[in-house]
């Protein structure tokens, strides 16, 4: 078997959390392989909402299996608060959630030099979401970080001195903090010790051996990757499909299908580049009809019409064999749809990502008639209206990789498989 792998293909938000809960019933695991409650995915079955930041989106079918990997880094405060929402729906996660003890630890001092970073910054600021996922991968990569096998090797002695080298940092900063959350963190701890915490590396080439069904569950978008995102305004992982070896400890040739979702238009959370983002009434009402908000700060996300070059870009990293395209009843009472399909940069045309998305750099757009249809009610691709065909034939052609779905509202009833 292969381990088949699902990420975002713009700048995050592309509804990842819901299309896993779809795919999760043809698999037998899902696992996250990087980031951590930075991620906010959504779900939505029997008219109620969920939101996970450190859980598999697999974990509301009981007889999966769900992993939390190495790549990811978790803050145990947030994990219980996840925990205990999902366990008050009468689910036990003990028995079907295990725990990477490769995967890093978010301390409190992390949100805090996350907050005081941010703030130095000015307005130079990337619009982090003040989690502390870039202090947390910088202690991973600067061989300081805890991790979850730490809670059972001298746990307090080494939380101390990681705790002590954050405060000298603080130092540096003119930032007001408290450190309040210690109590909450060590209790939460305590919640980690009652899940299996393993060497999933070895777990997962078991259950590859084993001919078991793998789908790894990618969190925020392949425009935020640190190395080929739009860098600084990016996260401080590999969000694209190689981040899912490193992230779970199997081979590149393990990799199977690869799945990217893209929204049917554009948004962007934060600071940060964004060539087709619409600043007019157009922005609004999509903003607005999509309840462009985001999952885990709130905050409202910036809209523009869907962007080819970036995707394209995207599709060339990742390797993707599939397309999942949502929020497609966004566009629905839009007259004209307009897809960016080249960039102007001083004047020159190019098909290609620049090194830097700054202000030059102009979209070219092709117009398309909108559908002018309800399609929230839609449930089978015979019942798209021609318009809509006639966008998602344009899609593929472009790109060169077909469209294997279609969502049409947040409900997993709404997603089409073509």
């Amino acid at each position: 078997m292969k381990v088949d792998v699902l990420l975002g293909l713009q700048w995050g938000d592309e509804g990842k959390g819901k299309v896993v809960d779809v795919l999760t019933p043809r698999y037998d695991v899902i696992t996250r392989f990087q980031g951590g409650p930075n991620a906010g995915h959504t779900l939505e079955f029997n008219n109620i909402k969920h939101v996970l930041h450190n859980i598999p989106s697999g974990i509301f079918r009981e007889d999966k299996l769900n992993i939390i990997a190495n790549g990811v880094v978790l803050d145990p405060i947030i994990f219980r608060r996840e925990i205990e929402a999902v366990e008050a729906m009468n689910i036990d996660l003990t028995k079907n959630l295990w725990i990477s003890k490769k995967a890093h630890l978010i301390l409190p001092t992390h949100r805090i030099l996350d907050a005081a970073s941010e703030a130095a910054k000015g307005k130079s600021k990337i619009g982090s979401t003040l989690k502390g996922i870039g202090p947390t991968y910088m202690d991973k990569t600067g061989r300081n970080g805890l991790r979850v096998g730490d809670i059972d090797l001298n746990f307090r002695e080494k939380y101390e001195t990681l705790k002590a080298k954050h405060m000298q940092l603080l130092k540096l900063y003119d930032y007001e903090y408290t450190l309040d959350e210690e109590e909450k963190f060590f209790e939460a701890i305590e919640v980690i010790r009652k899940f299996k915490r393993l060497d999933t590396e070895y777990v997962l080439f078991r259950l590859l051996e084993e001919g078991k069904s793998i789908l790894a569950e990618g969190a925020q978008g392949t425009l935020l990757d640190i190395d080929f995102g739009s860098y600084p305004f990016v996260t401080s992982s590999n969000t694209i499909c190689a981040g899912a070896c490193t992230g779970m400890g199997v081979a590149p040739s393990a990799i199977g299908e690869v799945y990217g979702i893209f929204k049917a238009y554009c948004t962007r959370v934060g600071s940060g580049p964004f060539p087709s983002e619409l600043l007019d009434q157009e922005g609004e009402k999509l903003r607005d009809i999509g309840k462009e908000y985001g999952a885990t700060t709130g905050r409202p996300r910036r809209c523009g019409w869907l962007d080819l070059v970036a995707l394209k870009y995207s599709l060339m990293l990742n390797g993707v064999t599939q397309l999942i395209m949502t929020k497609t009843d966004v566009l629905d009472s839009f007259e004209v749809i307009r897809i960016a399909t080249a960039y102007s940069v001083n004047g020159e045309l190019t098909d290609q990502m620049p090194y830097d998305l700054n202000e030059e750099v102009k979209p070219v757009f092709t117009e398309m008639p909108g559908w002018l249809t309800d399609l929230t009610g839609v449930r089978s691709k015979e019942q798209f209206p021609g318009e809509l065909k006639d966008y998602i034939a344009f899609l593929e052609k472009e790109l060169q990789v077909p469209v294997k779905f279609v969502s049409v509202g947040p409900d997993r009833e709404q997603i089409i498989e073509l």
